[in-house]
């Protein structure tokens, strides 16, 4: 395998050596993820676009960079953890933009929500520069991040996969490897998604049939914890909507709306209709358009209840 400066290691010398590493994006996840990158002994040189979020970071060793090209510049692989394909795009692109920063034979390694086309043009960017590219989201709330139980699926060529197998695992409790189209990764993530928002519509509907019809929230979460739960995923969404906590936000609604048209959008691509994923978008933009965009996704919950003509605490 080579290394960076084109040499051959052995595979053994990615797990064993340290990295440079830009990453780009200091949310909810990105914030946690770069710690936990931090705390693993890499040199992390972070950028934010609101900087103070780069405090704790910097406390700890962190270099903090103006721009998202400083932040690239020298790194053996950047980590990009960004909203949307918006955003994404305006950290990539552009003469301040990660690309820019990158060395040639640098790594980008993606891991925001995006959508399929996105990551296909990050793809071509980077290996018209002669730069690498993997695509790499996650599964997991704060908390996981926070805690390195984060669920990794990557996808990109093999060697560079393996080159940043050891930043990945770092992150996480699991990694799956897709192949080597890095769009595969986005397409099994907005999949993940799909199947998340669907499983909170059934779980919203099915609490709000029981409480109008006289039981307790919290006597069916313990039916449904000791019947049904095997997911921490699905537990964690279950206790949310019985317990009506749809803030603070792990993952804001109108970043739902959004992931649910991405699917969509990959749908229309691969000619898969997708009716439940028509529905659970359409639940999502009657949520933003009633001012909820800023709460928790699984403040589904608090839409299907409010339809069945139940008030919050009742």
């Amino acid at each position: 395998m080579a290394g960076p400066n084109g040499a051959d290691y052995p595979d053994r010398f990615w797990e064993e050596t340290r990295m440079k590493i830009g990453f780009v994006g200091l949310g909810n996840m990105g914030l946690p993820m770069a710690a936990n990158l931090l705390a693993a002994g890499h040199t992390l040189t972070v950028w934010n676009r609101t900087e103070a979020k780069a405090a704790p970071l910097k406390a700890k060793g962190a270099k903090v960079a103006a721009t998202p090209a400083e932040a690239a510049r020298g790194a053996e692989a950047v980590f990009s953890m960004l909203a949307d394909d918006a955003a994404v795009g305006s950290a990539v692109f552009g003469k301040e933009g990660i690309q820019a920063g990158m060395s040639p034979g640098a790594l980008h390694v993606s891991s925001s929500t995006i959508s399929v086309a996105l990551s296909e043009k990050l793809a071509e960017a980077h290996a018209s520069a002669g730069q690498r590219y993997v695509a790499a989201p996650v599964f997991g709330r704060p908390a996981a991040a926070e805690s390195k139980q984060l669920w990794v699926v990557a996808a990109g060529p093999k060697q560079d996969v393996e080159r940043c197998r050891p930043l990945l695992e770092a992150l996480g409790r699991g990694l799956t490897v897709l192949g080597e189209n890095a769009p595969a990764a986005n397409v099994v993530k907005l999949s993940g998604n799909f199947l998340i928002a669907s499983m909170m519509e059934a779980l919203a509907e099915s609490f709000a049939l029981t409480r109008k019809s006289g039981i307790e929230p919290k006597a069916f979460l313990d039916v449904f914890q000791s019947v049904f739960a095997r997911s921490p995923i699905f537990e964690t969404y279950a206790q949310l909507i019985a317990e009506e906590k749809y803030s603070p936000a792990g993952f804001k609604l109108k970043l739902g709306l959004k992931d649910m048209e991405l699917v969509l959008g990959a749908a229309r691509g691969a000619e898969v209709p997708m009716p439940l994923a028509s529905l659970v978008k359409d639940q999502f933009l009657g949520g933003v358009a009633q001012g909820h965009g800023d709460l928790d996704w699984s403040a589904l919950g608090a839409l299907v209840a409010e339809r069945a003509g139940l008030k919050r605490g009742t």
